[in-house]
């Protein structure tokens, strides 16, 4: 089980027919999260003509969007359906619009959010979050060499080494894959390896 949301803030903007749209994108755990960031954005640009938004959110599968005053359909759904294709969740966009005084119509206000929320999450750092088992190993210096083909194979993300008495690796794998990345390693290295694995969690393998 995986899932797609960004790592930080970001924006992009740009102008069409004089009017100038500003699309926001946010990492948000939780509704209050997502109100709290389109309130800000809001606040921000209290002269803009529309701040429409979206925001679509892993726990209990929450969704929601609105036009903030623009033609039915034509801002907040745009602004969904591009975070919904691009498969993020845990994020809500926001894109602000100053009018310049020329109508883009609804065809032309649906292409303009679109880019906007496009345009911002291009902008963006993705992150791949799975639900991860933490790998800690303890190996001698003579065995050490055989362990990166086998990450390699396991797609095994590296945290931490320590070079002492021995080499202290501390790695990251996908949950459904540790049994036998262990096991790989036990085997490569006969027995003489300490595999622990003392907590999962959610890691970003991007």
């Amino acid at each position: 089980m995986e899932y797609k949301t960004i790592a930080a803030r970001c924006e992009a903007r740009f102008v069409e027919k004089k009017s100038e749209f500003i699309g926001y994108l946010a990492p948000v755990a939780s509704e209050e999260q997502a109100v709290a960031f389109i309130n800000e954005i809001r606040a921000m640009h209290r002269k803009a003509t529309h701040n429409c938004y979206a925001y679509i959110l892993r726990e209990n599968a929450i969704a929601r969007h609105s036009d903030d005053g623009e033609p039915s359909g034509t801002a907040g759904v745009p602004i969904y359906e591009v975070l919904r294709k691009e498969e993020l969740c845990d994020v809500a966009c926001v894109v602000t619009r100053y009018f310049g005084g020329i109508m883009l119509g609804a065809g032309g206000l649906v292409r303009a959010y679109t880019r906007g929320a496009k345009d911002a999450i291009s902008a963006a750092a993705i992150k791949v979050m799975a639900m991860a088992a933490q790998v800690e190993i303890k190996v001698d210096y003579s065995l050490y060499g055989r362990l990166p083909q086998i990450f390699a194979e396991f797609d095994t993300k590296i945290e931490s080494e320590e070079f002492a008495d021995d080499v202290r690796i501390t790695a990251f794998v996908r949950e459904e894959l540790s049994q036998k990345l262990t096991e790989k390693l036990v085997d490569s290295c006969n027995g003489k390896i300490s595999v622990q694995i003392p907590q999962k969690m959610w890691f970003d393998f991007a």
